[in-house]
């Protein structure tokens, strides 16, 4: 590259994937995408950037750089590897990042130049400085955990429409060691924080009068501390904030207290089972603390906290009678939402592991299996067939986001607590509902994509 001229770096967020003639994307996935955004605010400023989020428009495959960027998650790889294989061929070196590459590198590297394995916030600046260069290297490893002090450039996302909710972070990873787990497999089971002080000066740029925030932490309470810092650091900014936070924080007055002064309108809360030996199977037993799912909604409700309540299927003592009363259970106690998933085996993942050397995963790498799509069991359960259990976990979302139990669920004080929230809750659910059948059956990469994808030579 002539030093005369800027060096152009081109930012992608990939699609999971896309149908042949497919109209739109799912509504419920399009938001934000703050890796991206972290990336851009890694590279030095004379660096010209370009973005193209692959959920919303077509990329511009032809247009001059020289190097792109793609974050990997293992829903998202083979449509990484389309993208990755399209600029190869135009020459174009590709760098790849993400939970998949640190957790499958050497599957990564086949499809690309250079990987990034572990947190990005050391190895990226010299990666750019690398390749700008000429002395670009296949493998850059982060050693540790980063310092958590880099906002995301959202400049990036500017004439791009996502869904009206802010995505802020003050915490990455989880301390707890459930057996399904990639946060878990990815981090090494801990967790870092950003300064208070940054988290404020973030949201005084980025919030908006009235608009949601959602704190992306993949467990805003691990640390019950820090979680309790940040919370009495957010009550003067009368914020209205969700994030994802495990059951324990239901059990704690203080942190209860301090979700409903900070303006907490509700929060993901992984509760999987309602089995103990299925939460014993996934290394998940505090589930069932102080009287579990049902005291720990109790409280919640008590606070004014609305509940989205994730549920996972799949493992040895499950049945269909136990996905049924799963699903009454989520009604009875009118969560605000609900998800009702088959159990994944994502690579890294204890889970995985035990499956495949059990010899009960369908495929070597569903990732990449041209066969599987979106919804589909890619192991053999004990208690049902593969294909039963997918039947169930979509006729479980069905049943909870039909009209009757839209309807039903709304009459609990905590859902119509304010119009506001009302409104919220309707449209919530009748997105959910609508993006039931867009999900099922959706391929992994894009159908349309009809080349190879372009190995990197061995």
């Amino acid at each position: 590259m002539s030093p005369s001229r800027p060096f152009h770096l081109t930012l992608i967020h990939p699609c999971v994937g896309r149908r042949a003639g497919m109209k739109g994307y799912i509504r419920t996935w399009q938001m934000e995408p703050v890796p991206a955004a972290m990336v851009a605010a890694l590279t030095p400023p004379d660096v010209e950037k370009r973005f193209f989020d692959d959920r919303l428009e077509p990329i511009a495959y032809d247009a001059p750089t020289d190097l792109v960027a793609i974050s990997v998650e293992t829903y998202t790889a083979r449509r990484a590897y389309q993208i990755a294989s399209e600029y190869r061929r135009r020459g174009v070196p590709v760098v790849m990042g993400g939970f998949h590459a640190t957790l499958c590198p050497e599957e990564v590297s086949r499809y690309c130049e250079s990987i990034v394995i572990g947190e990005a916030e050391r190895t990226f600046p010299e990666l750019i400085d690398d390749y700008r260069h000429g002395r670009p290297r296949k493998v850059y490893r982060a050693d540790g955990r980063p310092a958590l002090s880099v906002t995301p450039d959202r400049s990036i996302f500017a004439g791009k429409r996502y869904l009206g909710i802010r995505l802020v972070e003050f915490a990455r990873g989880c301390r707890f060691k459930c057996d399904f787990c990639a946060i878990t497999a990815f981090f090494g089971a801990s967790q870092s924080h950003r300064p208070i002080e940054r988290v404020l000066e973030e949201l005084a740029q980025v919030r908006r009068r009235g608009q949601m925030v959602f704190f992306i932490d993949d467990n805003l309470v691990s640390n019950l501390r820090a979680a309790k810092a940040l919370m009495r650091a957010l009550i003067p900014l009368k914020l209205r904030w969700v994030s994802q936070a495990s059951i324990n924080v239901a059990f704690d007055e203080e942190a209860l207290d301090l979700l409903r002064r900070s303006g907490c309108q509700g929060v993901l809360v992984g509760f999987e089972s309602l089995d103990p030996e299925g939460l014993a199977e996934m290394n998940k037993r505090f589930n069932l603390m102080h009287g579990g799912p049902h005291q720990a909604l109790a409280n919640f409700r008590r606070h004014g906290i609305r509940i989205y309540g994730t549920f996972i299927f799949g493992y040895d003592a499950d049945s269909a009678e136990a996905i049924d009363a799963t699903v009454r259970f989520a009604q009875e106690e009118g969560l605000y939402i609900a998800a009702f998933n088959h159990i994944t085996p994502f690579p890294g993942t204890p889970l995985e592991t035990r499956l495949r050397e059990a010899g009960r995963l369908r495929f070597e790498r569903w990732w990449l299996d041209e066969a599987y799509r979106y919804n589909m069991v890619p192991f053999h359960p004990k208690g049902m067939s593969a294909e039963e259990l997918e039947h169930h976990c979509v006729q479980a979302r069905r049943r909870f986001y039909g009209w009757r139990s839209i309807l039903a669920r709304g009459r609990q004080r905590v859902n119509r607590a304010t119009p506001y929230m009302l409104a919220n809750f309707v449209a919530i659910n009748a997105m959910h509902q609508w993006d039931i059948e867009g999900r099922n059956g959706l391929p992994l990469g894009d159908d349309t994509f009809r080349g190879e994808l372009l190995e990197a030579a061995s």
